[in-house]
């Protein structure tokens, strides 16, 4: 067994997951877990996370688990703590990385076997080592990382400034394959003895019981659906869909034919109910919150008029394990967004054990995979991925006022892209991203002026990694007449103009042959311009969720794009989200 200690790192799990897909079994504890409990595993991992190893509040860790002579392979915050706690130094560095990073390997060692002499890597980290401990060898660099990756081949210790985990690192399975061989781990773990384990999991916490679930029609929801019925039979599952007001064109005919062949699902018409708690509302942390107890309130109402008894029955979710550590779910971890599933009346039932969600452990891909096992067509389960609260997190909004922000940060930005001949002007609005971690909630940069993919990539890496109070930048494709933000909640008509605004650009998308090319393509509401909003296109490649890259489509395509959406009434601009997550997450919201 491979034991994951957990810092509260965004990629803690998937590590878990990626060590899995190797055939090792990998089990997350504390990151205080004694030494006692440690000294019989193959291997340790340290994991990423959020604060700084020289911090007073930093993870409690006992050093001694570096002394156990069992391999120990540090990742980012991981790779930091073990050069502080042996002596080596750690400290601020002087440019941050986020996303994509040239790695110049200076010896392959045991970990880094197979690497060539310079690699793509994903970084996500402030601080940085500059020393390494007594007894370690610098293994490789990056352009301003001096210490990317480090070893000491004697006591088996290695660190990581990268993340081998994610799958934008192309040879990070290798890094883990090689540190599973000198863990000499035992390949014996598969997914079908997982789904087992869930299913077991599912008989335990439900006992006698029922399930009533709230499904969207995604595909996270639809799995738990058709697994919690395959495992407890259709007449101990009940299905709630909920119409929140806030689907996409067309989308609640297509649920209720999905849904409605793999057991008993009820239907309501609950639109009214979500746009007058979120009424009036700017912020979108307290719209999420809003419209999760929403759903909580909906659903109990739905329970009554149905007489669904509470004793005799649990909730249903289909939460997913990026859900729960971005809304902070372990000890260690950053809030980078509250998940309408999170709110406090969901907690308060988890504590009280009356909420089963089958794949809370899981990724997105893996999601999939137990979806193609359950026979689920494949245009289930290959859908995009759609939140939970729908369009009403792409729908941004605002008081009108904006957000003001120091004229040093136009100075830097305009500094960085004058480089590549191009023009950059930081908006007044801000959105959601993840740098280090953390949550941030910072300015969007506009680029203007022609450009390839990559020159857009660099310049945007560049950006959010030298300039503070920036965690996004997006492309012009049609004229942005207007910067100043506009007042605007969330109504009807907004979300109407948004909806045939995502009709159109997927239609588009699929014209062209190009959905199973990216995860998703979030189609975002910016209430920016004058005499009609901005719409800016997102669309992503990933596997997971938990990192992600701006998908590089073909420019006509995009062109065509731009066009099918401008030529709804309403919209005035259109622009392309080019930023990697990190430091932006896939939502704007």
């Amino acid at each position: 067994m491979i034991a994951v200690l957990d810092f509260g790192g965004q990629y803690a799990h998937l590590i878990a997951d990626r060590i899995r897909r190797l055939r090792v079994y990998a089990e997350i504890l504390p990151s205080d877990t004694s030494p006692r409990r440690l000294q019989d595993v193959e291997g340790i991992v340290l994991s990423g996370g959020p604060a700084s190893v020289y911090d007073p509040g930093a993870p409690p860790f006992d050093e001694e688990v570096l002394e156990l002579g069992v391999p120990v392979l540090g990742i980012c915050y991981g790779h930091q703590l073990m050069a502080y706690v042996l002596g080596g130094e750690v400290r601020p560095g002087g440019t941050r990385e986020y996303g994509v990073a040239r790695l110049q390997v200076l010896e392959e060692d045991e970990v880094l076997r197979g690497l060539g002499p310079s690699e793509t890597v994903w970084m996500s980290h402030g601080d940085q080592v500059v020393r390494v401990p007594p007894g370690f060898r610098v293994l490789a660099r990056t352009p301003d990382c001096p210490v990317a990756a480090m070893g000491d081949p004697e006591r088996k210790l290695y660190g990581l400034q990268f993340h081998p985990e994610v799958t934008h690192t192309p040879k990070g399975m290798r890094v883990l394959d090689n540190f599973l061989e000198v863990c000499g781990a035992r390949r014996t773990w598969d997914m079908e003895r997982f789904l087992e384990g869930i299913e077991e999991e599912i008989r335990r916490k439900v006992g006698g019981r029922k399930v009533f679930l709230l499904v969207s029609g995604g595909v996270d929801s639809t799995v738990s659906f058709v697994l919690l019925t395959k495992v407890l039979g259709k007449d101990r599952v009940y299905g709630l869909f909920v119409d929140n007001g806030f689907l996409r064109k067309g989308e609640r005919e297509q649920v209720e034919r999905t849904l409605g062949t793999f057991g008993r699902v009820h239907t309501v018409d609950a639109s009214e109910d979500f746009l007058r708690a979120v009424e009036g509302v700017v912020d979108p942390e307290e719209k999420r919150r809003r419209i999760g107890e929403t759903f909580v309130r909906v659903m109990r109402r739905e329970a009554d008029a149905l007489g669904l008894n509470p004793e005799e029955w649990v909730l249903g979710q289909g939460t997913i394990y990026p859900d729960t550590i971005e809304s902070g779910g372990t000890r260690n971890s950053a809030v980078i967004k509250t998940h309408h599933n999170r709110v406090e009346a969901i907690k308060r039932l988890l504590e009280e054990g009356r909420v089963v969600e089958p794949l809370s452990q899981l990724y997105k891909d893996e999601v999939r995979r137990v979806g193609e096992r359950l026979g689920l067509p494949e245009d289930v389960v290959w859908r995009h991925p759609f939140p939970g609260p729908g369009l009403a997190v792409r729908v941004l909004c605002s008081d009108g006022k904006g957000f003001p922000f120091p004229e040093e940060l136009s100075e830097g930005v305009e500094k960085v892209a004058d480089k590549f001949g191009l023009e950059a002007e930081v908006l007044p609005i801000r959105s959601v991203g993840v740098q280090g971690d953390f949550r941030t909630y910072a300015h969007p940069v506009l680029i203007s002026g022609e450009a390839d993919w990559g020159t857009l990539e660099e310049v945007s890496t560049s950006i959010t990694n030298s300039v503070e109070g920036v965690n996004r930048v997006v492309w012009e494709l049609t004229p942005l007449k207007a910067r100043r933000p506009m007042r605007a909640t969330l109504t009807r008509e907004r979300l109407d103009l948004l909806r045939e605004a995502d009709f159109r650009a997927h239609e588009v998308l699929r014209g062209w042959g190009l959905e199973r090319e990216v995860w998703q393509m979030p189609v975002v509401l910016v209430p920016l311009g004058d005499g009609g909003e901005t719409v800016v296109l997102r669309p992503v490649c990933s596997q997971e969720a938990m990192t992600a890259q701006f998908a590089k489509l073909p420019l006509e395509a995009v062109r065509e794009m731009a066009e099918a959406v401008l030529s709804v009434p309403g919209v005035g601009a259109v622009l392309y989200d080019v930023t990697h997550k990190p430091p932006g997450t896939i939502e704007w919201e």
